[in-house]
């Protein structure tokens, strides 16, 4: 069994560690010290589509498996765990009203959810 992470695994790895490496791990300290809960940051991350990683593709999210997402949430992690652990109950949160909501339950939430908005 090959274990080693696909050219496409890699590159979500990659541009996973830059985000945390420039937009997470500066302010972590900060931002806990000062209980501060960084949106501005979500909306950064939704722009990179790490708010909606396995929110259904007909749903706009990018229908990602868990490992892939597992991939990028431990690059995150390594930049700030708690804005980490707080994007991934968001895309919890996108997925199951992406995938079991009405459908204009999903039409009002989900575009603004895959956004970090």
């Amino acid at each position: 069994m090959n274990f080693e992470l696909t050219e496409d695994q890699q590159a979500f790895v990659d541009t996973a560690k830059a985000f945390a490496d420039k937009e997470l791990a500066p302010y972590a300290a900060q931002w806990d010290e000062e209980s501060h809960f960084p949106i501005e940051v979500f909306k950064k991350a939704g722009e990179m589509g790490f708010m909606g990683m396995y929110t259904p593709e007909d749903a706009g999210g990018f229908g990602m498996s868990r490992l892939d997402a597992a991939l990028i949430f431990e690059q995150l992690a390594g930049g700030c765990t708690a804005t980490t652990a707080m994007m991934t109950i968001h895309n919890m949160v996108s997925w199951m009203i992406g995938s079991f909501g009405q459908p204009e339950v999903v039409e009002q939430w989900v575009p603004e959810l895959v956004t970090g908005e």
